[in-house]
């Protein structure tokens, strides 16, 4: 071959790969944006549950405190136990007042002996008064005598009746039905009026409180039928409580009462629900969450997975022509973990992309499917 036909076959070869070059490059630059599901919104009315954190407490949580001063004798019962009205507790051996009790039944021995010598002087010398032998005078201090010696007696009688109850005090009882708490001291301890011995819960019924911030409040109470703060309270639908593990306690609560103060550091004012707890499933001094149904009037329901979080914010991502941009929406949770009912941040008829959201970015553009 020689050399022109050599140099024509290059020119030839180099146009035919600058050529397949270029075209490559033209598709390339023509291919369409990625694919993207969406879906055009409509409103529509549903129900969710609002969960609220609440702490349980027992219908009486009632703390045990001795009455007197003394040392820990006897313990009759253990912790976690049910125990009934009246039923002994404690034993607390007080020396110091069995001493009082002693010395007042000494005292009304002593005072009963000077009621009876006061009054055989009476019942001695009254015949000698009317025969003239004394004076009415002498029988009158006689009398007077006989008189302060049943006052001292009644004093006595009362100091009696106080020590025996002091005395009494000493078998701390349960003043509830209920089921006992922790109990910190031992047989043996010396404990005063101040110091808790245990505590007894009555559980038969149990509250739950929680406590829902001003807006939340406001936004209830608009929603709730009826004019007065109890005809509002009267219409909150039965609630749910949810457990620390995740379960759903089988029997409803009622919401009972509102604190008709908000907490001026919280800026929340707080709820007491009430569930039956004949079972005794419940104890006092758990955790857990009450849910409460809200019916939502014309709202958009959109899937979780449309949404992603940026801080404390929830976004999806809005169509604008052959592109997307961020839009912040404010979102409640409906039961079933899939979907969200949008309550501000989407109007009716805006098209939402609904999966693949951690994918894109704000501006990028889309192909619609």
């Amino acid at each position: 071959m020689n050399t022109k036909s050599m140099i024509a076959g290059g020119i030839v070869l180099l146009l035919s790969v600058t050529s397949c070059g270029s075209k490559q490059d033209a598709d390339k630059q023509q291919a369409p944006p990625p694919e993207y599901p969406t879906q055009v919104t409509h409103a529509q009315d549903t129900t969710v549950y609002v969960e609220y954190p609440t702490v349980i407490k027992g219908q009486e949580d009632i703390d045990i405190k001795p009455r007197l001063e003394g040392l820990i004798e006897a313990i009759y019962v253990d912790e976690g136990a049910a125990v009934k009205k009246g039923q002994k507790l404690f034993r607390i051996n007080s020396p110091q007042t069995v001493q009082m009790l002693t010395s007042a039944q000494q005292a009304l021995v002593s005072a009963q002996a000077q009621v009876n010598t006061a009054k055989l002087d009476v019942d001695r010398m009254s015949p000698l008064a009317e025969k003239g032998i004394i004076s009415s005078v002498q029988l009158d201090a006689l009398k007077n005598t006989y008189q302060s010696a049943l006052a001292t007696q009644a004093q006595a009688k009362a100091q009696v009746v106080n020590a025996q109850a002091s005395s009494g005090w000493m078998t701390v009882t349960s003043p509830v039905d209920g089921r006992v708490g922790t109990i910190p001291y031992r047989q043996g301890s010396l404990v005063n009026t101040s110091t808790a011995l245990t505590t007894v819960a009555n559980t038969e019924n149990i509250y739950a409180y929680f406590s829902l911030n001003e807006k939340n409040l406001m936004d209830m109470l608009n929603e709730l039928g009826g004019a007065t703060d109890a005809e509002k309270i009267k219409s909150i639908p039965d609630v749910t409580l949810i457990l620390a593990d995740g379960t759903v306690y089988p029997e409803k609560g009622k919401v009972e009462t509102i604190a008709g103060v908000v907490n001026s550091s919280t800026g929340s004012a707080n709820f007491r629900a009430r569930f039956p707890n004949k079972s005794g499933v419940l104890r006092s001094g758990t955790s857990g969450k009450v849910q409460i149904p809200r019916s939502l009037q014309n709202v958009i329901v959109i899937p979780q997975k449309a949404t992603f979080n940026i801080q404390d914010k929830t976004l999806v991502f809005k169509a604008q022509g052959d592109s997307v941009v961020q839009k912040v929406v404010e979102v409640i949770a409906i039961p079933g973990g899939q979907n969200y009912a949008v309550t501000e941040g989407i109007a009716p008829g805006e098209r939402i992309v609904t999966d693949g959201v951690a994918t894109l970015n704000n501006g990028q553009k889309i192909t619609i499917k």
